[in-house]
């Protein structure tokens, strides 16, 4: 397939583009500067401008686009553009494709949300089926994924990722994490009960990969591992692999001094299942912890 993606160039986007590359595929990426390669085409979002002969080359369309959520302390400004980041994006495209003529529509656009969309569900166990919670990153996640509704309206397959929490030692969950382990002055994050659903790095990418070419699925999938944990119990499993004690933990006043507004969402509990792909019997590579963290911290 001829793939146009936004936000190629971040943790997961480059690691998919590579995927897809080595699949057979052709990817297109969109830039907010001057083209540099054969493989480039400008976009504007902000403004949302996009070619429309872009999109009607792609036979599907993937966005991961959105400014990262622990990147920066959270203050109003920032708050602001982790909103605009992933709405401008998800609007412009999908109101260009809906735009085109029937017969140059992509076929299916793989739009990236989160599981922050169910907010905290404590103990709770949720699937797709779950409304939508409380708070910012919920809220944030409503209007992203209604971002879509102009594609869906058109007739194009569309489906809303609900993605975890990656494990790689490059990037995501674990890469702030593992200098204060290997220090040994890390630990749980509050009291630890909070549920994190996480998902090897292999997985997320073969379960991209895997949506991209099932025309049978659409509308919200859970991109996580088939078996969450809490964060007392990942704590415990990275220490043990990283033969490094893990016995100072953070308190909630702590982080919220460290994190100001983010602070709330790192102490969120957020127990998802993936139910959709189970139903789909897609084969996690990494169903479990122990062998996720391995595969994260050596491959």
């Amino acid at each position: 397939m001829r793939i146009l993606m936004a936000g190629a160039s971040g943790f997961l986007g480059t690691r998919l583009v590579d995927r897809l590359a080595a699949d057979g595929h052709q990817v297109v990426r969109l830039v907010r500067r001057p083209p540099r390669t054969p493989d480039e085409r400008r976009w504007d979002p902000s403004a949302a401008q996009l070619d429309p002969a872009v999109v009607a080359e792609a036979d599907a369309v993937v966005n991961l686009a959105g400014s990262g959520v622990g990147d920066r302390r959270w203050n109003n400004e920032y708050r602001q553009l982790i909103r605009s980041s992933r709405v401008d994006t998800t609007s412009t495209l999908a109101i260009t494709i809906a735009g085109l003529p029937a017969a140059d529509r992509p076929g299916v656009l793989l739009n990236a949300s989160a599981v922050g969309w169910y907010g905290n569900t404590g103990d709770r166990v949720v699937e797709e089926d779950a409304p939508a919670g409380e708070g910012f990153l919920a809220d944030v996640c409503r209007v992203w994924e209604a971002a879509t509704r102009p594609a869906e309206d058109a007739g194009v397959r569309v489906v809303r990722l609900r993605i975890g929490l990656p494990l790689h030692r490059d990037g995501g969950l674990l890469k702030p994490q593992l200098l204060p382990f290997r220090l040994g002055i890390a630990g749980k994050l509050g009291n630890g009960r909070q549920w994190l659903p996480w998902i090897s790095l292999r997985d997320w990418l073969d379960a991209t990969v895997f949506l991209l070419a099932r025309d049978d699925l659409a509308g919200p999938v859970n991109v996580v591992g088939p078996n969450p944990v809490t964060n007392a119990e990942f704590t415990r499993e990275l220490a043990r692999q990283l033969r490094r004690p893990a016995i100072m933990p953070i308190p909630a006043l702590a982080l919220k001094i460290a994190l100001g507004g983010f602070a709330h969402e790192a102490l969120t509990s957020t127990r998802v299942l993936p139910g959709v792909l189970t139903k789909a019997n897609f084969a996690w590579t990494h169903p479990d912890l122990p062998g996720a963290l391995h595969a994260a911290l050596t491959e």
